[in-house]
């Protein structure tokens, strides 16, 4: 529900309230929320932002980080100089205007060092470069080398990513999996449907807010077809993500045995299924990697020092930066040369390398557009496969009650399809 208000216009005015949050010239606020930055970092820039006479003060907002923000917005008052804004920054699409375009700035400097994909999907529908890029969640297929080899299946991370090419490769593999060990290869139906969603160049809309979905053989639609047929293989655990300690005891056990997840996941693996240290690997997912998750910086249009609050940005997510940024708080870096400076000297994945895995997929990601619309109607594909997995519904029936569902939600909004 946040997703559909935060669509709604931002028109309400300031009574009077100061329209920036620090007085002081010198001092640019940014709003943040923990773990987005480095803390060493952010402590280097509350002295100064190298190259200029500023300095940052780093405010982190604990909860409900998108409502605050469209708040002091519509209210014209308390407004951050600098915003960090999660993977859902194509939320305020319909109110880019109140964000500066950074190419305007001179962010085209650095384009280079960023990983191209992840640049384009700063740009918003108007061609405006709004939002700057911070961290990326590359993904793969995490799975149990263990299991897979006491099933006699293909085991080695190449031998895997071989099998895998494609989702009907993976599939095939998921039923032998299951034959054989009684092993599930992912928990649930959404992991299958959003990781195929997340390789795809071609999402819900185009930049023109053409329903593409609605098309016949759309991305939308094959990401469904290939998950009805891993649920009705009954490859899924049908473990709702809202169990945790569920989930954690089946990746345990090797009542699961696979994935689909980004590089943010090594570390919650870790945590969520101590006791198999050294039994997991991560092989390429088929057809390429995609991306899930990820953050993004933004510069309100109120911002005191424009020129500044861009130098910090460019210097706090330089590629050297980017990888103090990774060893202090895991956050992906965005720039291919940030690997130079980064080595994995963990035993959990054996003797592979997440970081080698990661940087060499983050290549791979397709340039892609997410709508601003698709953050309002893509629960709706993902409630019905819930449904089809969990209830039984009939898949037709769920496909149909997807696509009336979306056309209510955007026809409330306005938006015709």
């Amino acid at each position: 529900m946040l997703g559909a208000a935060g669509l709604m216009p931002l028109a309400a005015a300031g009574c009077g309230s100061p329209e920036t949050i620090s007085e002081d010239p010198s001092e640019l606020v940014m709003w943040y929320w923990n773990r987005s930055a480095s803390p060493e970092l952010l402590d280097q820039a509350s002295s100064a932002i190298p190259g200029t006479d500023k300095h940052v003060r780093a405010d982190v907002i604990g909860t409900n980080f998108d409502t605050k923000l469209r708040t002091s917005l519509a209210g014209k008052a308390y407004i951050p100089d600098i915003t960090y804004i999660n993977s859902n920054n194509a939320l305020y699409f319909t109110n880019e205007d109140l964000f500066l375009d950074l190419d305007e700035l001179g962010a085209d400097a650095v384009k280079s060092d960023f990983y191209e994909w992840k640049w384009e999907l700063g740009i918003t529908p108007k061609g405006r470069f709004c939002f700057f890029p911070l961290d990326i969640g590359p993904t793969g297929f995490f799975y149990r080398q263990d299991v897979f080899e006491d099933a006699g299946l293909p085991s080695s991370p190449e031998d895997v990513s071989a099998a895998i090419t494609t989702w009907e490769d993976w599939i095939a593999l998921g039923a032998e999996l299951k034959d054989s060990a009684g092993s599930f290869l992912v928990n649930d139906a959404q992991n299958i449907f959003e990781g195929y969603l997340n390789s795809s160049p071609e999402r819900y809309f185009d930049t023109d807010d053409n329903a593409l979905y609605l098309e016949d053989g759309s991305a939308v639609r094959r990401a469904w077809d290939v998950t009805i047929t891993a649920i009705e293989a009954g490859l899924t655990a049908k473990i709702p993500r809202d169990r945790g300690t569920d989930q954690n005891a089946a990746w345990s056990s090797g009542r699961t045995a696979g994935n689909i997840g980004a590089a943010w996941w090594t570390q919650i693996l870790a945590e969520s299924a101590p006791d198999t240290e050294g039994s997991w690997r991560i092989a390429s997912q088929p057809v390429r990697a995609g991306n899930n998750g990820g953050s993004f910086a933004a510069l309100p249009h109120t911002c005191k020092d424009p020129e500044a609050a861009l130098a910090f940005l460019t210097w706090i997510n330089s590629p050297s930066n980017q990888a103090l940024a990774y060893e202090d708080v895991q956050l992906f870096p965005s720039t291919p040369d940030s690997f130079t400076d980064l080595s994995y000297s963990g035993t959990f994945f054996g003797d592979q390398d997440p970081l080698d895995f990661f940087s060499t997929a983050a290549e791979t990601v397709p340039t892609s557009f997410i709508s601003a619309w698709e953050t309002m109607i893509g629960g709706s594909f993902t409630f019905e496969i819930a449904n089809v997995e969990t209830t039984g519904k009939d898949p037709d029936q769920a496909w149909a009650d997807a696509l009336s569902q979306a056309e209510r939600v955007l026809t409330k909004r306005g938006v015709e399809v």
